[in-house]
Order: C-alpha cells, then sequence, then structure tokens
C-alpha cells in the first residue's frame, strides 16, 4: 500500500513538472457517515465512518492529444471497513477486482486506479485508449444496452467502472460511428477468451437521438460459440423526455445465453424546474445483461421493475428528493428519501434514508430486509469539490 501511494505522488509530481501549465486537477472529497438497523439474520446494528476522495487529472500532448488520470483514495472503519475487505479478496472470475487494503489502528486505507487513458482528437476523428469508461445507449436509470459498466439504482453514488480497451470514433455530419474493443473481465486470462469488441453507430437532431449498437465476445469457458450482443436506444426530447434502451444477448448454440433487457420511461419538469418527476421501467430476463450473474454481482434477480423519482428543489440551495425503487415480481421495494443542502459553492450536505420492504407478509422478496439483511439505513455525507 504504501509502495502504491509513493509511486501515485511520484506520478503526479513528475506531470506537473514536466506540463504545469497545461495540468489540471479535480475531485471531489466526501465524509460520511452511517447507521444501518439489521434484521434477525444479521446482527442488530452497524456503523461506518468513510473518507473518500475522487482525484482525476489531465494534460495536453501537443496540439491534438489529452492524457487523462484518475485514483480513488480511502479510509474506512466499521462495517464499510468489512465489505471492502471482502471485494479485496473476490476471486478474479467474480469479475470485482479491487485494489489491497492497509490495516491502521483504527482504519483501513485503500487506493483504486480509476481511469488512465490517453485521447487524440481531430475535427472529425477521435482515438482512445488505455483504463477508460465506454458508455452506451441514453437509459437514465437502469441502461440495458451500457452492458460494459453495470449499473444498479440502489447504489446511485457508484463512479461508473472504466475498462481496458481502445475506440476510434468518426462524426459524419451529425452522426457518430464507433469501433470499440475491450478486454475480457478476467485480467489473468492470457488467451483472449472473453474479449469484447463491435462497433456502434448515433445519430442526433433537435428532437432526438437515437442509437444502434453490435457487440461480440469471444468463445470462452461454458459458450464456446461466443455471445452477440445487439442493442438499441433512443430518445425523444417533447413537452415529456421520452428513453427506450435495449439489449438483446444471444448464442446461437447455448439457448441459457439468450436474453433481453428492455427499459423505457420518461421524465418531466413541473413549476418552471422546481419539481422533477422521472420513471422508468425494466425488464431484465434470466440471461440478460442486467440479471444477476458472476460478471454482474449486482444484477436483477427477477423479471420486473420500476424506479420512480420525485425531486423538489426548495430554494436555489436546498432540494429533497424520494426515489422508489419496486420489485413488481415479487412484490419487494426500497423507498429512498433524501435532502441535499448546499452550504457554500462547491460544499454540499446530505442526508439519506432506505427501508427496504416486503409488501407480502411472509414472503421474502429481492429488496425485502430478511435478504437486505437491513430494516432501515441512514446516512449523512459531506462532499467538498475542487
Amino acid at each position: 500500500m504504501k509502495k502504491a501511494i509513493l509511486l501515485m505522488i511520484c506520478v503526479t509530481s513528475a506531470a506537473l513538472s514536466l506540463r504545469a501549465d497545461d495540468f489540471r486537477v479535480s475531485g471531489f472529497q466526501d465524509t460520511t457517515l452511517s447507521f444501518n438497523a439489521g434484521t434477525e439474520k444479521a446482527r442488530d446494528y452497524s456503523y461506518s465512518i468513510e473518507e473518500y476522495a475522487n482525484l482525476r487529472f489531465q494534460t495536453a500532448l501537443g496540439d491534438y492529444g489529452t492524457f487523462y488520470g484518475a485514483f480513488n483514495v480511502m479510509a474506512l472503519s466499521g462495517s464499510g471497513a468489512e465489505t471492502a475487505r471482502l471485494l479485496a479478496e473476490a476471486k478474479p472470475e467474480t469479475g470485482l477486482i479491487y485494489s489491497s487494503l492497509a490495516a491502521g489502528d483504527n482504519y483501513a486505507a485503500g487506493i483504486e486506479l480509476e481511469r488512465l487513458y490517453f485521447r487524440l482528437n481531430s475535427d472529425y476523428v477521435d482515438v482512445d485508449a488505455g483504463l477508460f469508461r465506454l458508455a452506451f445507449g441514453y437509459g437514465q436509470v437502469f441502461g440495458p444496452s451500457d452492458f460494459l459498466s453495470h449499473r444498479n439504482p440502489l447504489f446511485q453514488d457508484a463512479r461508473p467502472r472504466a475498462l481496458l480497451g481502445a475506440s476510434v470514433a468518426v462524426y459524419p455530419a451529425n452522426a457518430k460511428v464507433l469501433a470499440f474493443s475491450a478486454s475480457p473481465n478476467d485480467p489473468f486470462n492470457a488467451e483472449g477468451e472473453g474479449f469484447r469488441f463491435g462497433i456502434s453507430a448515433e445519430n442526433h437532431w433537435d428532437w432526438g437521438s437515437i442509437q444502434g449498437l453490435y457487440a461480440f465476445e469471444t468463445p470462452m469457458t461454458g459458450l464456446p460459440y461466443g455471445v452477440h450482443r445487439f442493442g438499441f436506444s433512443a430518445k425523444v426530447d417533447w413537452e415529456l423526455g421520452f428513453v427506450v434502451d435495449t439489449l438483446y444477448t444471444y448464442d446461437h448454440k447455448n439457448p441459457k445465453a439468450k436474453g433481453l433487457s428492455a427499459s423505457a420511461g420518461f421524465d418531466y419538469s413541473f413549476l418552471d424546474g422546481s419539481l422533477y418527476m422521472q420513471v422508468e421501467y425494466l425488464f431484465s430476463d434470466e440471461a440478460s445483461a442486467t440479471a444477476s450473474s458472476a460478471e454482474n454481482p449486482y444484477g436483477f434477480s427477477n423479471r420486473h421493475y420500476l424506479y420512480t423519482l420525485i425531486n423538489y428543489r426548495i430554494n436555489d440551495y436546498t432540494s429533497t428528493s424520494l426515489a422508489y425503487l419496486a420489485g413488481l415480481s415479487d412484490s419487494s421495494s426500497v423507498p429512498m428519501l433524501s435532502f441535499d443542502h448546499d452550504l457554500f459553492q462547491g460544499c454540499t450536505v446530505s442526508l439519506s434514508g432506505k427501508a427496504p420492504l416486503d409488501l407480502k407478509d411472509g414472503k421474502e422478496g429481492e429488496f425485502g430486509p430478511s435478504l437486505t439483511k437491513s430494516r432501515f439505513s441512514l446516512t449523512a455525507k459531506l462532499r467538498i469539490r475542487f
């Protein structure tokens, strides 16, 4: 751990000395305190204290290039440290690769590389390569076609994960055509099993946008013929904002590898933008990109889901929101209430709570307290941006 931190400091210092005039640093720091009330199947209660910083930097590479980097630094105590330790010990085949932790006198500390890539750009062509984010589709909540970086609205603060790969984008007229490749989920696989590559195309108008996607995953253990993925996404901005996002996974030799993820929703603003409402529905097939699996351990276990968000801006500095994620297949749900206030520019304090529910007595649902091991959780956070 000490060597990793020292290396990061040396790299940052070297970049500053080489191109100090073009070097830019930004990021945020979170101070978080959480309390969780357990159930009869878990400890009665738990707490977590966390200091987390996301540091991003970039510098110019001549006239047509930019180098980007980002890393996360954290210090934890309580249940957050316990969870981080379990994730750090996870095996590569689970799809979870985290940096190791170092334990201090009363905390555990960790550092994680988040982004490390370069971009070469011109008026008509962009080239990206390294550890970076590849995003697809216009879905705002579930994002089925964004299959390289899975989402779950239960973890709204989770930063989209990067992948090691490359992309080339060209821009004919109002369109964008992107060819991409990404290394397998298992970084220790030296035979290239599960290598992903594909192409996407999108076009934009004043009233909306559409995107099509095709991707192929090379043969691997259990999937000897590879996996095909076909995606489509569209957004329309009329009085309401409509979004459709779908991804179909297909293996012609393996019926268990065929699955559909599809989401559709809308958003609308009332009262001159003070009141905002968002609704999105998800259908998640058993073998879809949004289903729970070793590759996506935070995925969904059932078929039908509904997410609703209402946000009210009380004034220029204060807002409150109520989000509701419902598992329609098993009648379980998670209401999430939050309150945010800007103390001053770049500093926000927030208070949020979750209360998992089983709407049918005696039935253990996906989001119910018996399976999530929580009856109620409360989190207070102070975020400083710079």
